[in-house]
């Protein structure tokens, strides 16, 4: 998924679902920003510690809905989900920069796939790369 997402050196990156921070420190290597929204906000408090323990000054982690993106910091380069919503939320979208590629699992199930979209000036082109099986994104929907 972070292949997929075709991050540069400047991007600025929304991860939606930290977890433990691995992905999120993989991102933080790799772009200039990346905030990381976590739904368990004790997953999200453990995640920010570790990585600022660890020296991520570009990681920036909260607890909430990564249904509702993190607006206040959009709109982002790229954002990466890390659990299956049945459907990609609009929200998200919204937040993406020109040109900017969401990757995501969505479905429900053993259905599931991952998503890449673009943002264009012509609108949003949607791109399937492969089945996957993912745990199901929690929270508003």
């Amino acid at each position: 998924m972070t292949q997929s997402a075709e991050l540069g050196p400047d991007d600025r990156v929304l991860e939606v679902g930290a977890g433990s921070g691995y992905q999120s420190a993989v991102l933080g290597e790799i772009a200039a920003d990346v905030y990381s929204i976590e739904i368990v906000p004790q997953l999200a408090v453990r995640a920010g510690l570790t990585l600022r323990r660890l020296r991520y000054r570009n990681v920036h982690a909260i607890a909430g809905d990564g249904h509702a993106g993190w607006e206040r910091a959009a709109p982002f380069d790229a954002i990466v989900v890390a659990a299956a919503p049945a459907s990609i939320p609009e929200a998200l979208v919204e937040q993406l920069a020109d040109g900017g590629r969401l990757v995501a699992p969505v479905g429900t199930g053993a259905d599931q796939t991952i998503f890449r979209l673009r943002q264009t000036s012509g609108g949003v082109v949607s791109e399937e790369l492969i089945s996957v099986r993912f745990v199901p994104m929690t929270g508003d929907h």
